[in-house]
């Protein structure tokens, strides 16, 4: 890899620490386990002692992977449930985005990190970022006008975490989204609503 150059330190630092993501992510997703630092600096094309300069541990490395990805774990779910021809087709929407996502390897971290550093500490980041990503859910089922809209999410997401469970058995995204059709297509359809201008949407 080309040295980074940049036009002040800041910016150094940022190109520098944004490469070791990028390394990091890229191994995970190859080898599906937490990288040595030794390796994400070989990968990154930086010598090992520089790691250490922005991150203290592997631990300390996977976390801050997790902060990077989450957002946009959370923007690719929430853009496809914007994309949705209605807000029934909304809780589709949802639970195809996050299946997709964890077939492209972002779920691993989060694994990963958690095989490495299981905790009291790991698992309240964890409920709370489940809890952040729950949200556009519940919204759309309140508005959808479900009693307890925060029970149904939690069964939905039920529903994601065994399709999940199929992809690592072998099943492509393409069978598991099948399965989350026949399961909440039902749903989708008996929700259909009428929206503000009248029309049925």
């Amino acid at each position: 890899m080309p040295r980074i150059s940049a036009a002040t330190v800041v910016e150094h630092r940022a190109a520098q620490e944004r490469a070791l993501l990028d390394a990091a992510h890229e191994l995970l997703q190859e080898t599906s386990e937490a990288p040595t630092m030794a390796d994400v600096a070989l990968r990154a094309g930086l010598s090992r002692p520089s790691v250490y300069q922005y991150f203290d541990s592997r631990q300390d490395l996977l976390q801050a992977l997790v902060r990077d990805i989450f957002p946009r774990w959370t923007e690719r779910v929430t853009s496809a449930m914007a994309d949705a021809p209605t807000k029934a087709d909304r809780i589709l929407a949802y639970a195809t985005a996050n299946v997709d996502l964890v077939a492209e390897g972002a779920h691993a971290v989060g694994a990963a990190l958690a095989a490495l550093a299981p905790g009291a500490e790991l698992d309240e980041q964890a409920t709370r970022m489940h809890r952040q990503l729950q949200e556009p859910l519940i919204e759309t089922l309140t508005e959808l006008g479900v009693p307890d809209p925060e029970s149904l999410a939690e069964m939905i997401n039920s529903v994601v975490h065994a399709g999940t469970r199929m992809l690592e058995s072998g099943q492509t995204p393409g069978q598991v989204h099948s399965h989350l059709k026949t399961l909440l297509g039902p749903f989708v359809t008996e929700h259909h609503t009428v929206d503000t201008a009248g029309t049925r949407t």
